[in-house]
């Protein structure tokens, strides 16, 4: 028995779980009895570092954060402060409240918390919910294509997602069941999870069972998350949409990605907007002037002197951008943490135009709304982390866009736009329009003689499109840990920027980019209370 090798029982996993219940009971307990129960030390380290993190560190946190005594880091500041010890005894009195604090993981025999007793306290059904604005009344309307997301092979399999879990379970074949596991009761109770993981992480949950349920396997790296899966297909699948985080899949807290965006995929699909993006953007501003709101643009603010005087200012900017319009007026620390925000890697596009569609070899992929190239888990593993080390690849992984799909009104007669962009390193100066179209002919051989235009947008042009994404980092910032957990600067009130009727509500701040808005809408409540 080694760190990380277990001394396994002698048995056929294929066909042990068909064996009647007393045998299987017999061939472990005999094993039990002479090799002990086999499993790897790094099983005792994970207990060692439960204990440290969960009641020491997350107690700490937890006390010094909500005492007014300095920040945790500060122990000279609170070791003598009797109210940071009462904290504690409180935080361990709710872990032992809620189940966390039992006997559970690999070693208990018991997978998950024992937090069954909880919901005599949190009773299920009584906790508000997200209210979302009904864009349908300004003319909104969503389309979803047939299947929502393809990752082709080279031998021509594929993984496939479908809206439904069982169907893409169905799919994936001996992966099927972990997959349901996985996704099954997330997506049941999504609209409850989402009320916390669309809010910052360091918080006390609306709905801590929920989140304990999908935050132990989201903790996880996503390469050691795929080991569990036996296909290919399933493996490349979820590596695929993992990588929208533009991060090393080697790192911890990277599976969260791809499980928080396939959740939320089987639970409402991954829709379009009819009539294109843009008319989101066209909706909300009705949304706005109903209200009573005005819209100003083309005036780029330099500095705070630029603005008019008003109670609340909310910056849709990257952190680096903040610290340069308020300059001296951002507290020190604040101002620290804003220019030493570090930024991922960047995003080549190349929307192409093409007749007749993508000739894909994998009838799956000409149904899908969205199309991913990397190849197997391994492959796009390596890619990821050869761009954060400012390498390109020579196989970078590539999104394609087949929103016409869902929306045909976009194409004109047979020429169908199709956007693509790859994961090229931040800064990136060179052409990867080459890059893209080969990875496509890869699984699409002809692909090129069916494009009859194209428009490239490098890493600088991102930059000039909109100055959030530096280096053509599409993501606001790299989503390392840190940046994923705080947002731009280490804090419980990652939208407060120091400066009173001041906010950042910029994708640096939780819950991070994508089309949900949830940064602006946090931000917003954040200064309304203030207000308040």
């Amino acid at each position: 028995m080694g760190f990380k090798t277990a001394d396994f029982p002698p048995v056929d996993t294929e066909t042990f779980l068909d064996l009647p219940l007393r045998d299987r009971v017999r061939t472990l307990a005999l094993h039990w009895v002479e090799y002990g129960f086999g499993t790897p030390k790094m099983i005792h380290t994970i207990y060692i570092a439960k204990l440290l993190v969960l009641y020491i560190f997350g107690g700490v946190l937890v006390a010094t954060a909500t005492s007014g005594v300095g920040p945790f880091w500060a122990v000279g500041q609170w070791w003598n402060e009797p109210i940071v010890y009462q904290k504690l005894v409180l935080w361990t009195v709710l872990l032992e409240a809620i189940g966390l604090a039992g006997s559970w993981g690999p070693l208990a025999g018991k997978f998950k918390p024992m937090t069954g007793g909880i919901l005599y306290w949190a009773r299920p059904g009584s906790s508000p919910f997200l209210r979302r604005i009904d864009l349908a009344r300004y003319g909104l309307r969503w389309a979803w294509p047939e299947l929502d997301c393809v990752h082709p092979l080279d031998d021509g399999s594929a993984g496939v997602l479908h809206r439904s879990v069982a169907e893409t379970a169905t799919g994936l074949g001996a992966d099927g069941r972990l997959w349901r596991t996985l996704f099954e009761s997330p997506v049941a109770n999504y609209d409850q999870l989402d009320d916390d993981i669309m809010r910052p992480l360091l918080r006390i949950p609306r709905h801590p069972i929920r989140l304990a349920r999908f935050g132990i396997p989201a903790a996880a790296p996503a390469a050691l998350l795929q080991r569990a899966f036996r296909t290919e297909e399933a493996r490349a699948l979820f590596g695929g949409v993992a990588a929208h985080a533009f991060q090393p899949l080697e790192r911890p807290l990277s599976a969260s990605i791809g499980l928080g965006i396939l959740t939320a995929g089987h639970r409402h699909g991954w829709a379009v907007a009819v009539g294109g993006s843009q008319r989101i953007a066209d909706c909300m501003a009705d949304v706005l002037a109903d209200h009573g709101g005005k819209i100003e643009t083309g005036v780029r603010v330099r500095s705070i002197a630029d603005l008019t005087l008003s109670d609340v200012t909310i910056r849709d900017l990257a952190p680096t951008a903040v610290a340069q319009i308020l300059g001296e007026r951002l507290p020190s620390r604040v101002a620290r943490a804003y220019r030493r925000f570090r930024y991922g890697p960047g995003a080549f596009k190349v929307d192409f135009a093409v007749e007749g569609g993508v000739p894909w070899t994998n009838e799956d992929a000409r149904r899908a709304g969205t199309v991913h190239l990397g190849g197997s888990f391994a492959e796009i593993a390596v890619g990821e982390r050869d761009i954060h080390a400012g390498r390109i690849p020579e196989r970078p992984f590539v999104l394609v866009g087949q929103q016409y799909l869902a929306d045909p009104g976009r194409s004109v007669g047979s020429i169908h736009p199709v956007w693509t962009y790859a994961h090229v390193p931040n800064g990136y100066t060179g052409d990867a329009t080459e890059a893209i179209i080969a990875q496509i002919e890869r699984f699409a051989p002809g692909f090129r003689d069916r494009v009859v235009g194209m428009t490239t947008r490098t890493t600088t042009e991102f930059a000039e499109y909109n100055p959030n994404y530096v280096g053509g980092n599409i993501m606001t910032g790299a989503k390392a840990l840190s940046q994923l957990l705080f947002g731009p600067r280490k804090t419980l009130q990652p939208y407060d920027i120091g400066v009173p009727g001041h906010y950042l509500c910029s994708a640096a701040t939780p819950p991070g980019p994508g089309a949900h808005g949830m940064c602006g809408a946090n931000a917003a409540e954040r200064a309304l209370r203030q207000l308040r």
